[in-house]
């Protein structure tokens, strides 16, 4: 029997945390790999380098990502106060809440060039499926 080598199908939730395009979950959707380039952190590519899919579906499309974002920083943000309550604990008699409101929003304010990039893979996830068969469609250009 010959061994065949199959490209396995890269992970769903691995390709979004990493910025992948969902269509192949191998290309990179931003130009810049580091979130925290403040002068280019939003800037994507056009297209998909590896497939070719197209990333500006239509004018105003990541409008929707706030949305995305807020459901995201919703839930890191009880994430936060669940481990401050386990941790450190609350009480009517100090300043614990307000400590934690304090932490807990210096760390969203850090996180916002991560958690908006994730927010945007998120939402183009949304409405772009993974093709198996993309080597097949895709231009020789990638565009």
């Amino acid at each position: 029997m010959c061994a065949v080598k199959t490209e396995k199908k890269p992970n769903l939730l691995g390709s979004i945390l990493t910025n992948r395009c969902p269509a192949c979950r191998r290309g990179k959707i931003f130009k810049s790999d580091n979130a925290y380039n403040l002068k280019h952190f939003t800037e994507m590519n056009d297209h998909c380098p590896v497939c070719g899919e197209d990333f500006e579906r239509e004018i105003g499309f990541y409008y929707g990502t706030g949305y995305v974002s807020y459901a995201l920083t919703v839930a890191f943000s009880v994430a936060t106060f669940i481990a401050w309550w386990v941790l450190i604990g609350f009480s009517l008699y100090d300043n614990r809440m307000f400590w934690w409101l304090g932490v807990n929003g210096v760390l969203l304010v850090a996180l916002q060039p991560p958690i908006m990039r994730v927010s945007r893979t998120i939402w183009l996830a949304f409405f772009v499926r993974y093709k198996p068969n993309y080597k097949e469609n895709a231009s020789p250009s990638g565009v």
